[in-house]
């Protein structure tokens, strides 16, 4: 979420720091700061809000709120804590079919505004968060939202039917087949018609039961405000979180309403939302609110949570005192009791609806207190009490494995077709568990044999030590089993591939003991290894550990790479090394490999063959520019008087 630091000092004060400071503070106790720019000569703070925080902080006032608990300082402006309640109207009037789809809906009546552009501040504060502005109306409810966090949304109250002088909206499921045309991206009425199913909610008129908006996340061409709007209801709403997402999911239609409706706001927030958007529309639009309506289910009262000090002090390593612990949940904005016992008694701030255990109040403050204050202490050791054998015999297998010259990989558990399949799967590829190693193992092997050259090797070779989901007459069954694969050619396998297989299955016995079961087919061969486990001894002791040595990570080039072979004659009193130096000098900085893969002696001349390997960073390499590469490669063989073969 991006926030203007400027925006964030309205609530926090003078006591908020420079934007740098503001990035240190957050990263340290809360958030990581993905970046800081100037926009519209604000600095904006990107923050990286994950789904635990989502329901509080995806707003200028909950990182605002974030921030003066982290300095221990009050918010100078709190819109949560100084509440003007609206009065009540009869103008509108509210029918909500079910309370699990909505659990609140509040409508505030504004009449006789001006639609027009919005003051230049207003554009400007949108303008630096990425937005477009649309008009004064629509901007109102926006600048709300990244303010409060509470999505809003207005209607051109004269377009609605009315009972009397009564604006009717209802809340209810949609309909098989129904359908609603929403408004285009940025408030542009674009035509974009989508079908509804019984799990979307929609906001609907009243009376003739037409969709007006899909709650939540975008409104509808019905109602819609323009020029003429004289009159206008102003919903702010609570809906089912996890309706919302899935609605949003399925249709595509992930609005920023539909990210903060996900992470299930407060139900309390929409009044708050409301005092404020009646604010802000009636200075810059004009007009007077006539009243708002507010219909919801009942709110149940939040119980107190039990902190222990004492247990708090244990998980986080600390020694707080109890007059600590309590200043530190203070400062989230918590009421905070002492029993005698010296516990403490929390009721959690109305819109932190995700601190609920005990468990969530040590998090608070270990976070506030400061993670990087916490003293590292070696656990005391102790002595080895078992050896798994599984993990013993594996590394042993491992071992053996990396001297033939195989990697190993870690593949997916999940794939499209199998003997099990998943009840709720993650993906329409991914809803069967495997029940062998060999279709991932082949898999891998398909897509990796190109990069042999680039590697420096004859063939690719990989295994895998992996569970595996099997059909038993018990029921389900599951084994660890190891794979390896083999992989020269890019036409399948080849008898040589049988052959590196042949010396790694008889390294591999020498650890498991010979004649075990393996399954070989196409280059790939598999081993139930449970079975093989079962068979040996129990392990005594792990063998000594030895550090390898040093490992230096080289970027990946995302693009391909191309190889050229060049073979020549010498007159047999140079050297391959020496020859190397010279034809590799005349290539240039995309040659990144070169390989002596041939070398024998004829009537005094010795021939020396190389593949030199070329790759570029930022683009995929043509034949031109390799063809002009290897011509200063030959120019140069000449030179020396070698024969090009």
């Amino acid at each position: 979420m991006k926030v203007i630091h400027s925006w964030l000092k309205e609530y926090v004060g003078e006591a908020l720091p420079d934007a740098a400071e503001v990035e240190r503070l957050l990263t340290f106790h809360a958030f990581e700061v993905e970046q800081i720019e100037q926009v519209e000569g604000e600095d904006v703070i990107e923050v990286k809000v994950l789904p635990d925080r989502a329901s509080d902080s995806l707003s200028h006032r909950g990182i605002a709120r974030e921030l003066s608990s982290i300095l221990g300082v009050p918010l100078a402006y709190d819109p949560l804590r100084e509440h003007k309640a609206l009065p009540h109207t009869t103008a509108a009037a509210i029918s909500i079919a079910d309370d699990t789809a909505c659990s609140r809906f509040t409508a505030t009546i504004i009449t006789g505004i001006e639609i027009k552009e919005s003051p230049a501040w207003l554009q400007k504060r949108l303008r630096a968060l990425g937005q477009r502005p649309i008009n004064n109306i629509v901007d109102a409810t926006n600048y709300v939202m990244f303010a409060l966090g509470q999505p809003m949304h207005a209607y051109d109250a004269d377009a609605l039917s009315k009972v009397g002088d009564v604006c009717q909206l209802g809340v209810r499921f949609a309909r098989e087949g129904e359908t609603i045309q929403l408004l285009g991206e940025g408030g542009k009425t674009e035509e974009r018609v989508v079908a509804l199913i019984e799990s979307d909610v929609v906001i609907v008129d009243g009376v003739t039961d037409v969709p007006v908006g899909l709650a939540g996340i975008k409104g509808g061409r019905y109602a819609e405000l323009s020029p003429q709007t004289k009159t206008i209801l102003v919903e702010a709403a609570h809906f089912n979180p996890t309706l919302i997402r899935k609605t949003a999911r399925r249709l595509g239609v992930i609005t920023d309403a539909a990210k903060r409706f996900e992470n299930n706001p407060t139900p309390q927030l929409p009044v708050y939302a409301q005092a404020d958007i009646v604010a802000l529309i009636t200075d810059i639009a004009g007009g007077s609110c006539i009243g708002m309506v507010d219909v919801y289910a009942p709110l149940p009262e939040r119980e107190p949570i039990l902190l222990s000090v004492s247990r708090v002090n244990n998980r986080l390593g600390l020694d707080l005192t109890s007059d600590k612990v309590k200043n530190i949940i203070e400062r989230i904005g918590a009421k905070v009791a002492e029993n005698p016992d010296g516990d403490l008694l929390v009721v959690p701030p109305f819109e932190r609806t995700d601190l609920t255990i005990e468990e969530n109040l040590t998090e608070e403050v270990g976070r506030i207190y400061g993670l990087h204050n916490i003293i590292s202490i070696a656990p005391t050791p102790v002595a080895l009490q078992a050896v798994n054998a599984k993990q013993y015999y594996s590394d042993a297998i491992r071992n053996v494995l990396v001297e033939q010259g195989f990697s190993e990989v870690i593949t997916s558990s999940f794939q499209k077709k199998g003997e099990l399949q998943l009840l709720q799967a993650l993906a329409s590829d991914k809803s069967y568990v495997r029940s062998s190693l060999q279709q991932n193992i082949t898999t891998v092997l398909d897509a990796n044999f190109t990069h042999g050259d680039l590697l420096g090797v004859r063939d690719i070779r990989v295994f895998e030590i992996g569970t595996v989901f099997t059909k038993t007459a018990a029921g389900i069954g599951e084994h660890v089993a190891l794979a390896l694969g083999v992989r020269s050619k890019g036409n399948g396998c080849h008898p040589k591939d049988d052959e590196v297989l042949d010396t790694a299955v008889a390294a591999v016995e020498t650890i498991i003991g010979p004649d075990a079961a393996w399954q070989r087919e196409k280059g790939v061969t598999e081993l139930n290894l449970s079975a093989a486990y079962n068979r040996l001894p129990e392990p005594v002791a792990y063998k000594p550990f030895t550090k390898s040595s040093d490992s230096y990570y080289k970027s990946v080039s995302p693009y391909p790479a191309i190889a050229r072979d060049i073979a020549i004659w010498t007159d047999g009193t140079q050297t391959d090394t020496a020859v190397a130096t010279a034809l590799t000098n005349a290539t240039g900085p995309l040659l990144v490999r070169h390989t002596l893969f041939d070398t024998f002696t004829k009537e005094g001349k010795t021939s020396y063959a190389f593949r030199l390997v070329f790759q570029a960073t930022d683009r995929t390499l043509t034949d031109i520019e390799i063809n002009a590469i290897m011509e200063q490669v030959y120019a140069v063989a000449l030179q020396q008087g070698w024969e090009v073969r």
